[in-house]
């Protein structure tokens, strides 16, 4: 019996051992459970995403401000040919009968046609076409602050510094002019108030001679007087007509062309001109040319668009060609 009683309690012992062992297997996934959870509440949960949008930046759109023809509403003006300068007319020399007119009298900016004049005084001074002017800081542009093939330094005739103010609208070159005339500056702007004065120009002011400030101003028929003087002025003439210059400017032979794209033109037979551009003013020339079978004196003055006062000329040449033939068949009949 001693040996049944021992055996029964090592069953029992047995039986107690692997109860506790089960106890501790079931136990032991839900400790590892309950650890994986908690570490999963302490772990921060990720932040919402966005959808970022990209931003294109445009940079402003900058529009020049209104000439003064614009902003006194000369362009509304109609007129046959649908011109774009706000201001047109033109003249017979020889009879002096108007052709066209459109806004004749609206008094604007001229830019560079100014030019005009400076030459004109210039020639008419009798001074020295073969003495030498130098070109100086006070030639700068302080008006528009543009800028010159004429270094200050440059030192050239005045018939060439003529030349290239008229051909090439050399801004230095024709401010040089002004200030060498006898009196200086002051003096040569007084001269050509004068002489306008003296041709009947009433509605024209100069301030200064390079066209650079809006407020040298004319009418188109006051300019129409200004061209047919300068037109009969032989040196004038053929330097405002030349296409192209070359010119030393120290060691080096620079070329200069003229800014009138119709000298080129065979169609054309132009015995004067002169452009002039500004903002305020727009695109501008004046001619004297010779065309059906007239002589003729031509203006455009604000013409928006880059070639529109060549344009506005080629439109106006032909339409006049036309009225010529017209006459001539209606002659016959």
């Amino acid at each position: 019996m001693p040996f049944a009683a021992a055996f029964l309690s090592l069953c029992l012992g047995l039986s107690s051992y692997s109860a506790a062992a089960q106890s501790v297997a079931a136990n032991k996934p839900a400790k590892a459970k309950t650890a994986k959870v908690a570490k999963a509440k302490a772990k921060p949960a990720p932040a919402p995403t966005r959808k970022v949008r990209s931003v294109v930046v445009r940079k402003p759109v900058v529009r020049a401000a209104p000439t003064f023809g614009q902003a006194a509403g000369l362009h509304e003006a109609d007129d046959p040919l649908s011109l774009k300068s706000s201001v047109a007319y033109v003249l017979d020399q020889d009879t002096n009968e108007v052709l066209f007119s459109k806004n004749p009298q609206a008094v604007l900016p001229i830019a560079s046609i100014t030019k005009l004049m400076t030459a004109l005084v210039v020639v008419e001074s009798g001074l020295s076409m073969d003495e030498k002017l130098t070109v100086t800081v006070e030639d700068k542009d302080t008006e528009k602050n543009t800028g010159s093939r004429l270094a200050f330094g440059t030192t050239l005739t005045r018939a060439e510094m003529l030349h290239l103010a008229l051909m090439s609208s050399e801004n230095r070159a024709a401010h040089a002019l002004g200030r060498h005339y006898p009196g200086g500056l002051a003096a040569f702007v007084a001269a050509m108030n004068a002489k306008a004065a003296s041709l009947g120009m009433t509605d024209t002011h100069y301030v200064e001679p390079t066209g650079l400030s809006s407020r040298n101003q004319s009418s188109a028929a006051d300019l129409a007087k200004l061209v047919d003087v300068t037109s009969q002025v032989p040196i004038l003439r053929d330097m405002s007509t030349s296409r192209e210059a070359r010119v030393a400017l120290g060691k080096r032979m620079v070329q200069f062309r003229s800014t009138n794209g119709l000298l080129a033109n065979p169609l054309w037979d132009i015995g004067l001109q002169k452009t002039g551009f500004i903002n305020e003013a727009g695109k501008c020339v004046v001619m004297q040319a010779s065309m059906a079978g007239r002589k003729l004196i031509m203006v455009f003055l604000d013409s928006s668009g880059k070639s529109a006062r060549i344009a506005d000329a080629e439109r106006m040449r032909k339409w006049l060609t036309s009225l010529q033939g017209d006459a001539a068949v209606a002659a016959k009949l």
